[in-house]
């Protein structure tokens, strides 16, 4: 039996969500402690190290003398898991798949989240709700005079972490224009495909799942959006919840290949193309030019936000990730992806 996984998240942090349902379906056991903000320290068991940014969710793995280890990252952490677990892999096995995975995974974990973060930090009555309902997550016997300044604590917080997620009246806009076109984008793919790759979930999936537990499931602006226009996304994020009983055959069946990528992966990818990857490169450049204030043009619009270095890092591990690929493979992924302008993105 596998040695079970330790981990501290939270029901309202899309990464924590990702990973749980990734989990699930890899039929890894797990066990998950949920972050409480009065206990200061997160989990209330001291045996458990603290992280050196106190990001979620945490594992704890041990090190090589089984002392436990801290970890974050949810991207870097499923791959973890695919050399030290066996079966049911979220890696496609086409070298140019596994590359548009992991191009999508970022743009999930990266992009999609300001849509996340905006939505539920920008509208009065998803503030309202998040404020009342995420302190109740970690103290919920508090009395309500006891929860109140925490609810204040954490709007104020979040609603800081705005000018470095991007959303504010400058960039409204391009983040709920890009929003939709995703949705409308995602619900035509899902009307021929069950996942992005074919029959059988890859971590973009549980990527892409993580942001819509957020957008879909619990912020009211996004998620009366989706319930009235794209009720096939509802029931896609819903059901994702749980696919340990989806049934896989073996490791390389249930994915599509280079020469089947059809007209919605590419919109998609268009859409990362012409805006995510623009954005990466005008926030790395920032970023090293030591920039207080990033200002560029996405979408047609103005944007400016504060640089994020960890984006910098992004842009960079794509570039690998593309580099990595050689040159045939680099020819059928042109070829694969004609009419998105993902290659001219790449070599730019």
């Amino acid at each position: 039996m596998s040695k079970i996984i330790e981990l501290m998240g939270a029901p309202g942090s899309p990464y924590t969500r990702k990973m749980l349902a990734l989990m699930r379906y890899r039929q890894i056991p797990y066990k998950v402690f949920w972050q409480s903000n009065i206990a200061g320290s997160g989990t209330r068991n001291s045996k458990y190290p603290q992280a050196k940014v106190g990001l979620l969710p945490t594992f704890y793995f041990p090190d090589d003398k089984g002392d436990l280890q801290a970890v974050t990252d949810s991207s870097p952490i499923l791959r973890r898991f695919e050399e030290t677990h066996t079966g049911r892999s979220v890696i496609p096995s086409d070298p140019i798949m596994t590359f548009l995975n992991w191009l999508i995974e970022d743009y999930a974990d990266e992009w999609l989240t300001k849509a996340m973060f905006h939505y539920r930090w920008h509208y009065a009555a998803d503030i309202e709700k998040a404020g009342s309902i995420l302190p109740r997550w970690y103290a919920n016997t508090a009395s309500d005079e006891e929860i109140a300044p925490i609810s204040k604590m954490i709007s104020q917080r979040q609603i800081s972490r705005l000018s470095y997620v991007g959303s504010n009246e400058v960039t409204k806009e391009t983040i709920e224009g890009s929003f939709q076109r995703f949705l409308e984008i995602f619900n035509a793919h899902l009307e021929t495909s069950p996942y992005l790759f074919g029959t059988r979930p890859a971590s973009a999936d549980f990527a892409i799942y993580g942001q819509l537990t957020q957008l879909a499931l619990f912020d009211p602006t996004p998620a009366h959006l989706i319930t009235q226009n794209f009720p096939r996304i509802y029931a896609w994020t819903e059901a994702m919840e749980d696919l340990s009983g989806l049934p896989v055959a073996d490791e390389d069946s249930g994915w599509l290949d280079g020469a089947e990528i059809g007209p919605t992966l590419t919109r998609l990818l268009a859409e990362i193309a012409t805006l995510y990857l623009p954005y990466l490169k005008a926030n790395a450049q920032a970023v090293m030019a030591g920039a207080e204030i990033l200002e560029t043009q996405l979408d047609g619009r103005a944007w400016t936000q504060n640089p994020f270095p960890y984006q910098a890092k992004c842009l960079k591990w794509i570039g690998e990730q593309y580099e990595a690929l050689n040159e045939a493979d680099k020819t059928r992924l042109a070829t694969a992806v004609k009419g998105s302008g993902l290659p001219e993105a790449l070599q730019n």
